[in-house]
């Protein structure tokens, strides 16, 4: 019987294993020497300009990018419906205002044109979300934030590595935040990471992430305002040190996983692909939507019956404002109509960069059979 293939699964080799047992031997557990090495290698990842600095998840990292940006209570920020429920948690969690917007269907990537009309003179942000690795349209959302005077925060969760038009995302703009958690493109076990141009708002975000700390010359310290504690270990900075050296492979390994999977799905429409991007795509996920109902079975018929054929079958994600809090707060999926419908319909195959040419066949394989009817691609 062939080994169970996981939708992903991070890549540890022996030599970070290694790393990591000389830092437990160092007696230096906490914030210390490898967090500032880490933080120094992103920098030089995203060019040398920016300046990084790393938490203990993106989740921590987008609520301290909202902070520094200056959005409080009452304030408005617009987020598309489509993403994983962190994206629009850390807006709520500040008591302002989750503004959604729905999203392409084949890039799942937030709207423009809808995020135009979404402004109102409560908005103070616009937080974009480079959905699977796919950049969103940097020059429209950043000639929208010019227009209105907004401030940016990309939720780059998933794109580490992703390219716009040849340039990293994080490598300009105005706050990317990353995520290093084990289902991303590299992995700290958990954790993320903040890339700015301000070294301002870079010592500011040292503060939230500590307690509102700061330190003076002579080790004495103050606090500045009641901070988080979102501070990452030197452990895991020398995993994300080591999975930074491998992430261009990584990402070169999804890519041509992707290809793959584009071209053993040729002829064959068992629903919506995802958009195919260029060079720049750093291909996080694979996500397929599947019009269950034609198939006359649910998703979770699907994912049990491809699970007995040794596959794992991922959802990301449902659409947020579905979501029990948010209907309780007004919003309605149905508002919503291409969200909502990704988040019926989506399904995650398996890619992550261990994988074998051998297993995307073998996916799609059991695709055909769990799905032997061939249905038209929508548009």
């Amino acid at each position: 019987m062939k080994p169970f293939l996981p939708f992903t699964r991070p890549s540890i080799d022996e030599v970070s294993i290694a790393a990591v047992a000389n830092v437990l031997r160092s007696g230096q557990l906490a914030s210390g020497p490898k967090v500032r090495d880490f933080e120094a290698a992103l920098s030089a990842y995203l060019g040398g300009e920016r300046h990084v600095r790393v938490m203990t998840s993106a989740t921590a990292g987008l609520e301290i990018a909202l902070e520094v940006a200056g959005i409080r209570a009452g304030d408005e920020v617009i987020v598309p419906a489509m993403s994983f429920a962190a994206s629009a948690n850390v807006i709520a969690r500040l008591r302002a205002k989750p503004v959604f917007v729905d999203v392409d269907l084949d890039s799942r990537n937030i709207d423009v044109d809808l995020a135009r009309k979404a402004i109102t003179r409560k908005t103070r942000a616009i937080m974009p979300v480079h959905f699977s690795g796919l950049s969103v349209d940097m020059d429209g959302i950043y000639a929208l934030a010019k227009e209105h005077g907004l401030r940016v925060i990309e939720d780059a969760a998933h794109a580490i590595g992703t390219r716009y038009k040849d340039r990293l995302i994080g490598s300009f703009g105005d706050l990317a935040v990353f995520s290093f958690h084990p289902n991303k493109n590299m992995t700290s076990i958990e954790g993320g990471a903040i890339a700015t141009g301000d070294a301002a708002v870079a010592a500011q975000i040292e503060q939230y992430r500590f307690h509102g700390i700061i330190k003076d010359d002579d080790g004495g310290v103050d606090v500045m305002f009641p901070g988080a504690k979102s501070n990452l270990t030197d452990v895991a900075a020398q995993i994300g040190i080591d999975q930074l050296r491998r992430l261009e492979g990584f990402n070169r390994r999804r890519r041509e996983l992707a290809s793959l999977y584009y071209r053993e799905l040729e002829g064959y429409a068992p629903g919506v692909l995802p958009a195919r991007g260029d060079d720049g795509h750093s291909w996080h996920m694979f996500t397929l939507l599947i019009d269950f109902e034609s198939h006359r079975m649910s998703r979770v018929d699907f994912q049990k019956a491809m699970a007995e054929r040794g596959i794992g079958i991922g959802v990301h994600y449902p659409c947020i404002p579905g979501f029990t809090y948010y209907r309780m707060l007004g919003y309605r999926p149905e508002d919503y109509p291409v969200a909502a419908r990704i988040g019926r319909q989506t399904v995650t195959l398996p890619l992550f960069p261990d994988m074998e040419d051998a297993d995307v066949a073998r996916v799609c394989r059991e695709l055909h059979a769990v799905l032997p009817v061939r249905v038209a691609r929508a548009s």
